[in-house]
């Protein structure tokens, strides 16, 4: 699993870990509500491996809904976390997005020239 969080809005790093942690919930909740048996088999091997998430950072809104995107026309489990607004940043802003759990390799031919949080 693979959380990218903008660069370019302001947040502190309890805000980030929140929306992180946001991020991390929203895959495994959407995998456990679908029907996707693939998705569900890679959230099983990830559960057993201890389940690793990768911070990494992207610019902009535009970088992060463009990798999205990406994961997306792979099939792969995306979210995209919108902040409620209570605290640091306006309702609504898109903060962070979430890719997986799969395999690596689908996962860092999208997001592996990021650098780490």
């Amino acid at each position: 699993m693979v959380v990218m969080v903008r660069n370019d809005i302001k947040m502190g790093k309890g805000k980030i870990a929140a929306q992180v942690a946001h991020a991390a919930v929203s895959l495994v909740l959407d995998i456990l509500n679908s029907n996707n048996n693939i998705w569900k088999s890679c959230l099983e091997e990830w559960i057993n491996e201890g389940q690793p998430k990768i911070v990494v950072k992207v610019e902009n809104l535009e970088e992060l809904l463009k990798r999205a995107e990406l994961a997306r026309q792979k099939n792969l489990p995306v979210t995209i976390i919108q902040d409620a607004g209570k605290t640091q940043v306006e309702p609504g802003t898109i903060t962070c997005a979430g890719i997986g759990p799969c395999e690596d390799s689908l996962i860092d031919s999208i997001t592996g020239d990021l650098k780490l949080l």
